[in-house]
């Protein structure tokens, strides 16, 4: 399987993140890359560069306001005084009877979710690299590659129309999805990640032609907690065309591929032509915050499991932080699918 990597990521290095009250650096870390990138290498997949696409297929996903933000924050924040090393917000409108901020003080709190998205003097360069690179993954699909995998960081699932959070900024899954769109009538995205896709879940959720499918940890316990409930099906044209497999704090292998055996009747019922995978390893039972207990085998069987859906494929990195077993579980990953095929 051939494999599209930017070394632009490393543009975004952000550092805060609010645990529980307490301020520490962020486990989104360029480091998370480059252990990815071994665990490639250990695979024998084959590098390619993205083809920068510009702003097209990121606004097939994201409004012109919020993309104009993106691009602009950075010099607009360091015009302010006393401004701080990281673009974070002190206030979020909620969006109740609101007006669309000129401020970049009230920009940054309108297009953000949480304090988790900082965004520093680099980051619209690593998001744009990441969406280049999930785009590039789908033309190679489109152009007769029966699955790529895209190396995105930073990740994107929990970026929305015009939000961003949970690390995420463009939405590198829903931008795949869409590029796909193109030639195919109906695309599913099957989210993997510990942490529910709950912006690609917004992004399509009135929508009938993208199928989004999330298996993830139980959202009553576990980021994004407002977002993930199996009573969220989807609203007009979209109604039926999501669904959300909450998985009980703990989880292993087992229960992990019965889920993905649940998902696969949904998808085969919506019949796709063509499939994205949100990819997070977050799930494993050595990532940090380990909600989720799957092994470096039980990823291995994941891959299969995904390989057997039989479907073009554009598998996009998501989740996935520091532990010394990450390269290892993409390594396991993708040797499943490739097994399976």
């Amino acid at each position: 399987m051939k494999a599209v990597f930017s070394e632009k990521h490393c543009s975004h290095d952000p550092q805060f993140f609010l645990v529980r009250g307490q301020v520490k650096r962020t486990t989104e870390q360029p480091e998370r890359a480059d252990r990815l990138l071994k665990g490639l290498k250990d695979g024998h997949h084959t590098l390619i560069k993205p083809t920068e696409f510009g702003q097209g297929p990121r606004a097939r996903v994201h409004s012109p306001e919020y993309l104009r933000f993106l691009e602009d924050a950075w010099s607009e924040w360091t015009k302010l005084p006393d401004y701080g090393p990281e673009m974070i917000a002190n206030i979020h409108p909620v969006r109740n009877a609101a007006t669309y901020p000129t401020h970049i003080t009230g920009k940054l709190g309108w297009h953000t979710v949480d304090t988790a998205a900082p965004i520093g003097p680099g980051t619209w360069e690593g998001a744009c690299a990441a969406t280049d690179t999930a785009t590039t993954a789908a033309q190679m699909v489109l152009d007769g590659e029966d699955a790529v995998y895209a190396l995105c960081r930073p990740p994107g699932h929990h970026a929305y129309r015009d939000m961003a959070s949970g690390f995420c900024f463009m939405n590198n899954s829903a931008i795949a999805a869409a590029h796909l769109r193109q030639k195919h009538q109906r695309v599913a995205i099957l989210d993997v990640d510990v942490h529910h896709g709950n912006g690609t879940q917004g992004i399509f959720y009135a929508r009938g032609d993208v199928l989004t499918v999330s298996i993830h940890a139980d959202p009553t316990a576990y980021y994004p907690f407002f977002w993930g409930f199996a009573h969220e099906r989807g609203e007009g044209d979209g109604l039926g065309a999501n669904l959300n497999i909450p998985l009980a704090l703990g989880t292993g292998d087992d229960g992990f591929i019965d889920a993905i055996k649940v998902a696969a009747k949904t998808i085969q019922s919506f019949a796709p032509t063509a499939l994205v995978v949100a990819l997070g390893l977050d799930a494993s039972e050595h990532d940090p915050l380990a909600a989720l207990k799957v092994t470096t085998a039980g990823f291995e069987r994941i891959g299969a499991a995904l390989a057997q859906l039989g479907l073009p494929t554009v598998i996009v990195q998501e989740g996935g932080y520091l532990s010394d077993i990450l390269g290892a579980n993409l390594t396991a990953t993708l040797k499943g699918f490739e097994a399976a095929r």
